[in-house]
């Protein structure tokens, strides 16, 4: 059974392209060849990586999203022997989820021998309480033929709310049972991992790419190893990936 990873979250700017790239990299380290998907209208990040020969889905109609051009979607994941991997921005956030919802994409899918797993992150700072909520919304209406992978991404600050962490907030026990597996993106010293990290991440390199780049320093290049490492040791132990 293959399997459908798409990347969900209402909230923008908090990391949904940066998981659908190590999604891919990792899938493509156990020798895998994913299909990479971007369909995000506005910025389309995820097709940046030229390495993952990633396809943008084009759903806009002039200044308007079709949600009849997410049709095209579907017909490119039903015949997909391999994992497919979707990046979709905030902007279609809405019109994607109630395409999905609306149309029984995921139990079509189940049907086909496919089985979606949905992606959203959570995220400290301002946006905690948006991020947190838009994982129960998402929990709440989507079916149960779906699985869901929630990653922490702490790069904003604390995922924390009046002490409690994320797997002791209300939003998460009573989702519990919907949840394969939870995500911590290691939280990097900004002055050498995250530095070397956001570079990596600005040129829209893979970690591959870049450790083998022998234009950058011995130690940067050791460091995003060290980062690699650790990163898809978390996917490792998550077994829904």
């Amino acid at each position: 059974m293959s399997k459908i990873h798409i990347v969900l979250q209402g909230k923008g700017g908090v990391g949904k392209s940066v998981i659908a790239a190590m999604i891919a990299q990792y899938k493509v380290s156990k020798g895998q060849a994913p299909l990479c998907i971007d369909t995000d209208p506005v910025n389309a990040t995820f097709e940046g990586y030229k390495s993952l020969d990633v396809r943008r889905l084009n759903i806009m109609d002039g200044d308007e999203i079709n949600t009849r051009n997410f049709d095209e979607l579907i017909e490119l994941i039903a015949p997909s022997e391999s994992d497919v991997i979707i990046d979709n921005g905030a902007s279609s956030f809405v019109p994607l989820s109630h395409y999905l919802i609306s149309n029984e994409v995921p139990a079509l899918l189940e049907g086909m021998g496919h089985q979606m797993v949905v992606h959203t992150v959570i995220t400290g700072g301002q946006a905690l309480l948006d991020t947190v909520n838009g994982f129960a919304q998402l929990a709440t209406q989507f079916p149960v033929e779906c699985l869901f992978v929630v990653w922490l991404n702490p790069y904003w600050g604390a995922i924390e709310h009046q002490g409690k962490g994320f797997e002791q907030m209300k939003a998460y026990t009573g989702n519990k049972d919907r949840v394969s597996a939870v995500i911590p993106i290691p939280d990097l010293k900004e002055e050498t991992y995250g530095r070397d990290l956001s570079e990596m991440l600005q040129a829209r390199k893979t970690f591959d790419e870049a450790i083998n780049d022998g234009s950058l320093t011995i130690m940067t290049r050791q460091r995003l190893k060290i980062v690699k490492t650790q990163i898809f040791g978390q996917m490792e132990s998550a077994a829904v990936l």
